[in-house]
């Protein structure tokens, strides 16, 4: 049975660098891929209004280097999710706040820009959500190009399905 799960942060200081927010690399065994259905970015300690990119992208070796953030399940009787909290970006983790980018080529799937005043809510229809398949050797990072004006204030985060 499949099982819903969040991965977000809220009132966080992100580095002075274009960072990846959250990351997430599935198993890398075939099981079961994950079903990427919502993600969502706001700062909520700057009022001045200043437009923003962000973007969604797949990383290969070299994974980012991350804070260990668990997922949380979104309904109480699911198991919990095959992804672990890790710093490490490896197969089957995931985590937030990006220290370090590290080597890996990004490639980008969706690239948008939001105002901070606004935030960014991105909800997939059925025909556009991303699935990443277990062993396929990439991650999914939610991620800011471009470092932003202000560093503290940051909540973002994505949901995902194990199918």
């Amino acid at each position: 049975m499949a099982g819903g799960y969040s991965l977000s942060a809220g009132g966080i200081t992100i580095a002075n660098q274009a960072v990846t927010l959250t990351w997430v690399n599935p198993i890398a065994s075939p099981n079961l891929d994950l079903s990427f259905r919502r993600f969502w970015i706001n700062q909520s300690n700057n009022m001045t209004a200043v437009n923003l990119r962000w973007q969604l992208n797949t990383q290969v070796t070299a994974f980012p280097t991350v804070v260990n953030q668990a997922p949380n399940k979104l309904a109480i009787a699911d198991s919990a999710s095959l992804i672990t909290g890790n710093t490490t970006g490896a197969a089957g983790t995931c985590g937030i706040n990006a220290s370090l980018e590290n080597a890996g080529a990004k490639t980008i799937i969706y690239a948008d820009s939001f105002n901070t005043t606004n935030g960014a809510l991105l909800v997939l229809t059925p025909e556009e959500i991303i699935e990443m398949a277990a062993g396929a050797a990439s991650g999914l990072g939610m991620h800011l190009p471009v470092a932003p004006g202000t560093l503290t204030g940051w909540v973002f985060g994505c949901v995902w399905t194990e199918d």
